[in-house]
Protein backbone atom coordinates (compact mmCIF):
# COMPACT_ATOMS: atom_id res chain seq x y z
CA UNK A 1 0.00 0.00 0.00
CA UNK A 2 1.36 3.68 -0.98
CA UNK A 3 1.21 6.10 1.58
CA UNK A 4 0.57 9.70 0.09
CA UNK A 5 1.01 12.75 2.52
CA UNK A 6 -2.60 15.28 1.97
CA UNK A 7 -2.56 18.53 3.19
CA UNK A 8 -5.49 21.20 3.61
CA UNK A 9 -4.13 24.38 3.58
CA UNK A 10 -7.05 26.76 2.70
CA UNK A 11 -7.04 26.26 7.14
CA UNK A 12 -4.43 28.67 7.30
CA UNK A 13 -0.64 28.07 5.52
CA UNK A 14 2.21 29.43 3.89
CA UNK A 15 3.94 28.64 0.89
CA UNK A 16 7.11 27.34 3.21
CA UNK A 17 4.82 25.72 5.65
CA UNK A 18 3.86 23.57 2.72
CA UNK A 19 7.32 23.21 0.84
CA UNK A 20 8.52 22.15 4.47
CA UNK A 21 6.09 19.51 4.66
CA UNK A 22 6.63 18.09 1.01
CA UNK A 23 10.21 17.48 1.93
CA UNK A 24 9.75 16.02 4.36
CA UNK A 25 7.37 13.85 2.92
CA UNK A 26 9.77 12.95 0.31
CA UNK A 27 13.29 12.74 2.31
CA UNK A 28 10.91 10.13 4.78
CA UNK A 29 9.93 7.80 1.47
CA UNK A 30 6.32 8.55 1.05
CA UNK A 31 4.99 8.30 -2.31
CA UNK A 32 3.25 11.31 -2.68
CA UNK A 33 2.36 15.24 -1.47
CA UNK A 34 -1.04 16.38 -2.41
CA UNK A 35 -3.18 19.07 -1.68
CA UNK A 36 -6.31 20.25 -1.76
CA UNK A 37 -7.86 22.80 -4.13
CA UNK A 38 -9.78 25.21 -1.59
CA UNK A 39 -9.75 29.27 -1.46
CA UNK A 40 -11.43 29.22 2.09
CA UNK A 41 -10.91 28.01 5.20
CA UNK A 42 -14.34 25.69 6.37
CA UNK A 43 -15.73 26.88 9.76
CA UNK A 44 -15.14 30.45 9.10
CA UNK A 45 -13.61 33.08 7.67
CA UNK A 46 -9.55 33.12 9.18
CA UNK A 47 -7.38 30.93 7.73
CA UNK A 48 -4.58 33.18 7.53
CA UNK A 49 -2.15 34.23 5.61
CA UNK A 50 -5.12 33.35 3.06
CA UNK A 51 -5.79 30.78 0.36
CA UNK A 52 -2.42 29.39 -1.87
CA UNK A 53 -3.48 28.79 -5.62
CA UNK A 54 -2.58 24.70 -5.49
CA UNK A 55 -1.25 24.93 -9.33
CA UNK A 56 1.10 28.07 -8.42
CA UNK A 57 2.21 25.76 -5.11
CA UNK A 58 2.35 22.58 -6.66
CA UNK A 59 4.83 24.17 -10.32
CA UNK A 60 6.82 25.85 -6.87
CA UNK A 61 7.16 22.69 -5.09
CA UNK A 62 8.04 20.82 -7.64
CA UNK A 63 11.13 22.76 -8.50
CA UNK A 64 12.52 22.24 -4.76
CA UNK A 65 12.00 18.37 -5.00
CA UNK A 66 12.77 15.72 -7.16
CA UNK A 67 11.37 12.41 -6.59
CA UNK A 68 8.03 13.05 -4.61
CA UNK A 69 4.55 12.73 -6.86
CA UNK A 70 2.70 15.73 -6.71
CA UNK A 71 -1.23 16.28 -7.07
CA UNK A 72 -4.79 17.92 -6.12
CA UNK A 73 -7.21 16.20 -4.16
CA UNK A 74 -9.01 17.33 -5.49
CA UNK A 75 -9.62 20.12 -8.07
CA UNK A 76 -12.79 21.88 -8.84
CA UNK A 77 -14.03 21.90 -12.46
CA UNK A 78 -15.72 25.28 -11.10
CA UNK A 79 -12.43 27.03 -10.68
CA UNK A 80 -10.62 26.93 -13.88
CA UNK A 81 -11.55 26.14 -17.84
CA UNK A 82 -10.56 23.57 -18.77
CA UNK A 83 -8.40 24.67 -21.60
CA UNK A 84 -6.25 26.92 -19.32
CA UNK A 85 -6.52 23.99 -16.49
CA UNK A 86 -4.81 21.30 -19.23
CA UNK A 87 -1.96 24.12 -19.84
CA UNK A 88 -1.02 24.47 -16.01
CA UNK A 89 -0.82 20.78 -15.27
CA UNK A 90 0.82 19.90 -18.18
CA UNK A 91 3.44 22.79 -17.65
CA UNK A 92 3.67 21.65 -13.78
CA UNK A 93 4.12 17.96 -15.05
CA UNK A 94 6.68 19.09 -17.25
CA UNK A 95 8.61 21.45 -14.32
CA UNK A 96 8.21 18.11 -12.40
CA UNK A 97 9.57 15.23 -14.68
CA UNK A 98 6.68 13.30 -14.59
CA UNK A 99 5.29 13.38 -11.55
CA UNK A 100 2.01 14.92 -11.33
CA UNK A 101 -1.79 13.57 -10.93
CA UNK A 102 -4.68 15.16 -11.44
CA UNK A 103 -7.97 15.21 -8.87
CA UNK A 104 -10.92 16.62 -10.51
CA UNK A 105 -14.08 16.90 -9.11
CA UNK A 106 -17.18 18.62 -9.34
CA UNK A 107 -16.82 21.24 -6.39
CA UNK A 108 -19.20 21.42 -3.74
CA UNK A 109 -18.21 24.57 -1.05
CA UNK A 110 -20.54 27.05 -1.90
CA UNK A 111 -19.21 29.94 -0.24
CA UNK A 112 -15.96 30.06 -1.52
CA UNK A 113 -17.32 30.30 -4.74
CA UNK A 114 -19.47 33.90 -3.27
CA UNK A 115 -16.18 34.97 -1.44
CA UNK A 116 -13.92 35.02 -4.59
CA UNK A 117 -17.02 35.70 -7.29
CA UNK A 118 -16.62 32.26 -8.91
CA UNK A 119 -19.93 31.03 -10.64
CA UNK A 120 -21.11 28.04 -8.35
CA UNK A 121 -24.53 25.84 -11.27
CA UNK A 122 -26.30 23.49 -9.67
CA UNK A 123 -24.84 20.09 -9.07
CA UNK A 124 -26.74 18.59 -12.64
CA UNK A 125 -24.51 21.18 -14.36
CA UNK A 126 -21.55 20.81 -12.42
CA UNK A 127 -21.19 16.88 -12.95
CA UNK A 128 -21.77 17.94 -16.72
CA UNK A 129 -19.19 20.71 -16.86
CA UNK A 130 -16.34 17.95 -15.11
CA UNK A 131 -17.62 15.40 -18.00
CA UNK A 132 -17.18 17.58 -20.53
CA UNK A 133 -13.66 18.80 -19.10
CA UNK A 134 -12.32 15.93 -18.77
CA UNK A 135 -13.31 14.88 -22.31
CA UNK A 136 -11.46 17.98 -23.24
CA UNK A 137 -8.34 17.58 -20.93
CA UNK A 138 -7.93 14.42 -22.27
CA UNK A 139 -8.53 15.50 -25.91
CA UNK A 140 -5.85 18.28 -25.75
CA UNK A 141 -3.03 16.36 -24.10
CA UNK A 142 -3.55 13.22 -26.65
CA UNK A 143 -3.25 15.33 -29.91
CA UNK A 144 -0.68 14.48 -31.48
CA UNK A 145 1.86 17.01 -31.49
CA UNK A 146 1.36 19.47 -35.22
CA UNK A 147 -2.01 18.40 -34.75
CA UNK A 148 -4.74 20.76 -33.90
CA UNK A 149 -7.82 19.78 -31.37
CA UNK A 150 -11.56 20.62 -31.49
CA UNK A 151 -14.43 20.31 -29.54
CA UNK A 152 -17.81 21.55 -29.84
CA UNK A 153 -19.61 20.78 -26.58
CA UNK A 154 -22.51 22.24 -24.31
CA UNK A 155 -20.61 24.65 -22.46
CA UNK A 156 -17.14 25.12 -24.43
CA UNK A 157 -16.15 25.42 -28.22
CA UNK A 158 -12.63 24.69 -29.41
CA UNK A 159 -10.77 25.38 -32.40
CA UNK A 160 -7.82 24.87 -34.45
CA UNK A 161 -6.09 24.39 -30.50
CA UNK A 162 -2.27 23.45 -30.95
CA UNK A 163 -2.85 21.39 -27.73
CA UNK A 164 0.19 22.73 -26.04
CA UNK A 165 2.17 22.22 -23.84
CA UNK A 166 2.28 18.64 -23.49
CA UNK A 167 2.76 16.81 -20.26
CA UNK A 168 5.47 14.91 -19.42
CA UNK A 169 3.55 11.51 -19.03
CA UNK A 170 2.68 10.69 -22.36
CA UNK A 171 -0.74 9.65 -21.90
CA UNK A 172 -1.83 12.62 -19.80
CA UNK A 173 -1.16 12.94 -15.97
CA UNK A 174 -3.06 9.93 -14.08
CA UNK A 175 -6.45 11.04 -13.49
CA UNK A 176 -8.11 10.67 -10.08
CA UNK A 177 -12.05 11.12 -9.08
CA UNK A 178 -13.79 9.78 -6.41
CA UNK A 179 -16.62 10.70 -3.70
CA UNK A 180 -20.16 9.43 -2.53
CA UNK A 181 -21.93 9.78 -5.64
CA UNK A 182 -23.74 6.99 -6.51
CA UNK A 183 -24.26 7.54 -10.63
CA UNK A 184 -22.13 9.79 -12.48
CA UNK A 185 -19.33 9.61 -9.95
CA UNK A 186 -18.61 6.13 -10.82
CA UNK A 187 -19.38 6.24 -14.43
CA UNK A 188 -16.54 9.01 -15.06
CA UNK A 189 -14.03 6.98 -13.14
CA UNK A 190 -14.98 4.05 -15.33
CA UNK A 191 -14.50 6.53 -18.05
CA UNK A 192 -11.33 8.54 -17.54
CA UNK A 193 -9.63 7.73 -14.08
CA UNK A 194 -6.93 5.92 -13.64
CA UNK A 195 -7.31 5.92 -9.51
CA UNK A 196 -10.80 5.45 -7.71
CA UNK A 197 -10.45 7.23 -4.26
CA UNK A 198 -13.18 7.11 -2.04
CA UNK A 199 -12.50 10.09 0.75
CA UNK A 200 -13.20 9.80 4.68
CA UNK A 201 -15.67 6.56 4.25
CA UNK A 202 -15.92 3.88 6.52
CA UNK A 203 -15.25 0.01 5.19
CA UNK A 204 -18.98 -0.78 4.41
CA UNK A 205 -19.12 2.55 2.55
CA UNK A 206 -15.81 1.37 1.01
CA UNK A 207 -17.41 -1.71 -0.25
CA UNK A 208 -20.32 -0.42 -1.57
CA UNK A 209 -18.93 2.52 -4.00
CA UNK A 210 -16.63 -0.43 -5.09
CA UNK A 211 -19.69 -2.32 -6.56
CA UNK A 212 -20.80 0.65 -8.05
CA UNK A 213 -17.56 1.43 -10.09
CA UNK A 214 -17.09 -2.56 -10.75
CA UNK A 215 -20.42 -2.51 -12.24
CA UNK A 216 -19.52 1.16 -14.17
CA UNK A 217 -16.42 -0.22 -15.32
CA UNK A 218 -18.24 -3.38 -16.76
CA UNK A 219 -20.61 -1.43 -18.44
CA UNK A 220 -18.01 0.35 -20.59
CA UNK A 221 -16.00 -2.82 -20.70
CA UNK A 222 -13.23 -1.72 -18.37
CA UNK A 223 -11.67 -4.34 -16.68
CA UNK A 224 -12.09 -2.95 -13.06
CA UNK A 225 -9.05 -4.27 -11.96
CA UNK A 226 -7.39 -1.74 -14.14
CA UNK A 227 -8.68 0.81 -11.79
CA UNK A 228 -6.96 2.06 -8.88
CA UNK A 229 -8.27 2.17 -5.81
CA UNK A 230 -7.54 4.34 -3.11
CA UNK A 231 -8.93 6.35 0.35
CA UNK A 232 -8.50 9.73 2.64
CA UNK A 233 -8.69 9.69 6.11
CA UNK A 234 -7.05 11.88 8.68
CA UNK A 235 -4.42 11.56 10.53
CA UNK A 236 -3.26 11.34 14.05
CA UNK A 237 -0.87 9.01 15.22
CA UNK A 238 0.80 9.16 18.70
CA UNK A 239 3.74 7.00 20.28
CA UNK A 240 1.67 7.02 23.27
CA UNK A 241 -1.97 8.46 24.55
CA UNK A 242 -0.60 11.59 25.66
CA UNK A 243 0.70 12.15 22.17
CA UNK A 244 -2.59 10.92 20.56
CA UNK A 245 -4.26 13.07 22.63
CA UNK A 246 -2.33 16.14 22.34
CA UNK A 247 -2.63 15.42 18.66
CA UNK A 248 -6.04 15.29 18.29
CA UNK A 249 -6.18 18.68 20.57
CA UNK A 250 -4.25 20.55 17.64
CA UNK A 251 -6.15 20.08 15.07
CA UNK A 252 -9.49 20.04 17.13
CA UNK A 253 -10.88 16.93 17.62
CA UNK A 254 -11.34 14.04 20.11
CA UNK A 255 -9.27 10.91 20.29
CA UNK A 256 -12.44 8.42 20.05
CA UNK A 257 -13.84 10.00 17.59
CA UNK A 258 -11.09 9.79 15.60
CA UNK A 259 -10.38 6.79 16.13
CA UNK A 260 -13.73 5.62 15.14
CA UNK A 261 -13.84 8.18 11.96
CA UNK A 262 -10.20 8.29 11.11
CA UNK A 263 -6.15 6.34 10.91
CA UNK A 264 -6.14 7.14 14.33
CA UNK A 265 -4.36 5.52 17.25
CA UNK A 266 -0.78 3.88 17.90
CA UNK A 267 1.02 2.83 14.76
CA UNK A 268 -0.14 -0.58 15.78
CA UNK A 269 -3.62 0.50 15.48
CA UNK A 270 -2.85 2.22 12.21
CA UNK A 271 -1.20 -0.84 10.66
CA UNK A 272 -4.14 -2.63 11.61
CA UNK A 273 -6.82 -0.14 10.16
CA UNK A 274 -4.08 -0.50 6.49
CA UNK A 275 -5.08 -4.12 6.45
CA UNK A 276 -8.23 -3.95 6.75
CA UNK A 277 -8.62 -1.35 3.87
CA UNK A 278 -6.55 -3.24 1.80
CA UNK A 279 -8.33 -6.02 2.49
CA UNK A 280 -11.80 -4.95 0.27
CA UNK A 281 -9.21 -3.57 -2.13
CA UNK A 282 -7.57 -0.60 -1.37
CA UNK A 283 -3.87 0.29 -2.51
CA UNK A 284 -3.51 3.52 -1.95
CA UNK A 285 -4.28 6.21 1.44
CA UNK A 286 -4.30 9.76 1.30
CA UNK A 287 -3.52 10.70 5.16
CA UNK A 288 -4.79 13.78 5.37
CA UNK A 289 -2.53 16.08 7.78
CA UNK A 290 -3.82 19.09 9.28
CA UNK A 291 -1.36 20.48 11.68
CA UNK A 292 1.50 21.72 9.42
CA UNK A 293 3.67 22.13 11.74
CA UNK A 294 4.58 19.08 13.46
CA UNK A 295 6.47 17.60 10.79
CA UNK A 296 7.28 15.11 14.00
CA UNK A 297 4.24 12.99 13.25
CA UNK A 298 5.68 12.25 9.79
CA UNK A 299 8.71 10.88 11.36
CA UNK A 300 6.59 8.78 13.71
CA UNK A 301 4.64 7.16 10.58
CA UNK A 302 8.35 6.43 8.50
CA UNK A 303 9.97 5.27 11.42
CA UNK A 304 6.55 2.43 12.60
CA UNK A 305 3.86 2.04 9.62
CA UNK A 306 5.39 2.94 6.23
CA UNK A 307 7.47 -0.41 5.87
CA UNK A 308 4.37 -2.54 7.32
CA UNK A 309 2.36 -0.97 4.72
CA UNK A 310 4.65 -1.39 2.01
CA UNK A 311 4.53 -4.83 2.26
CA UNK A 312 0.55 -5.15 1.54
CA UNK A 313 -1.29 -5.21 -1.41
Amino acid sequence: MDLRIFIEPQQGASYEQQLAVAQRAESLGFDAFFRSDHFLKMGDVSGLPGPSDSWVTLGAIARETSTIKLGTMVTSVTFRQPGPLAIAVAQVDQMSGGRVELGIGAGWYDQEHLAYGIPFPPLKERFDRLEESLEILQGLWHTPIGETFAHHGEYWTIEESPALPKPAHPAGPPIIIGGAGPKRTPQLAARFAAEFNTPFFGLDDVVTAHARVDQACNAVGRDPASLRRSACQVLCCGATEAQIDSRAAAIGREPDELRTNGMAGTPTELIAKMQAYSAIGVTRMYLQTLDLEDLDHLDLLAETVLAAAAELP
